[in-house]
């Protein structure tokens, strides 16, 4: 039984969505603030959390900033019906997934599942071939799915559940072109929408954290209009 923490200052979005998401399967833990979930995080880390952005103490920005510095669990964001900044933003710091206020819970809980199965088949190496079981090196980079492992140059960088299946599809083919909807389909659940400001954004992540162990990180190559490519020392 997967663990989720839903993290709202909404009462009613609270116990609306914990008895969804019981119904369906899942142990939920409710927190009505950020700090009040980080120091149950650093108790026991859930499975997946949703936050929302919104909130006393401690803001989803804060608490999902807070998170990443130790762990790459996967994060749903709950943002406001206008606010693109918002989505951008948390996308850019590390969640996997956003979904809109006000939002169908069967939604939420396709997205829910759709992030864990990913997780899982990283996690277990249950993935679309067997060739993506094996440890991948192309050049200073190093893959290995079964671990959720990613080397670059000899270290080690942590990634998500997004980032790394974004990776991944990029790096097996170097020189060759990825469209977004490619990326769309290999990183998201055939249910789930995204556009290509997600996909972008996810990228721009993957970049980020690539440079932060090496600044002079050039291998993911943006061809305006079209995709991305891979390209191999």
């Amino acid at each position: 039984m997967s663990r989720i923490a839903l993290v709202d200052d909404d009462r009613n979005i609270l116990t609306s969505v914990s008895m969804t998401l019981e119904a369906e399967g899942f142990e939920v833990e409710t927190y009505n603030d950020g700090q009040t979930a980080l120091d149950a995080f650093n108790k026991r880390m859930p499975d997946m959390a949703v936050l929302d952005i919104k909130m006393p103490r401690m803001d989803g920005m804060d608490l999902l900033q807070r998170l990443r510095q130790k762990s790459a669990v996967p994060v749903i964001f709950l943002t406001s019906k206008d606010d693109e900044i918002d989505e951008v933003l948390g996308l850019r710091m590390g969640a996997d997934d956003y979904v809109k206020k006000p939002f169908s819970q069967r939604l939420l809980v396709e997205r829910i599942r759709a992030l864990l199965r990913r997780q899982d088949a990283i996690a277990s190496g249950e993935v679309a071939t067997s060739e993506e079981n094996k440890v991948m090196e192309r050049g200073s980079l190093v893959m290995d799915p079964l671990r959720h492992s990613v080397v670059w140059r000899g270290q080690e960088v942590s990634l998500t559940v997004t980032e790394f299946l974004l990776l991944q599809a990029l790096a097996q083919r170097p020189g060759f072109v990825k469209s977004r909807d490619q990326l769309m389909d290999i990183a998201y659940d055939d249910q789930v929408y995204v556009d290509d400001r997600t996909i972008d954004s996810h990228i721009k992540r993957l970049r980020k954290k690539m440079r932060s162990v090496d600044p002079e990180f050039s291998a993911i190559e943006t061809l305006y209009g079209i995709g991305y490519r891979y390209n191999e020392e």
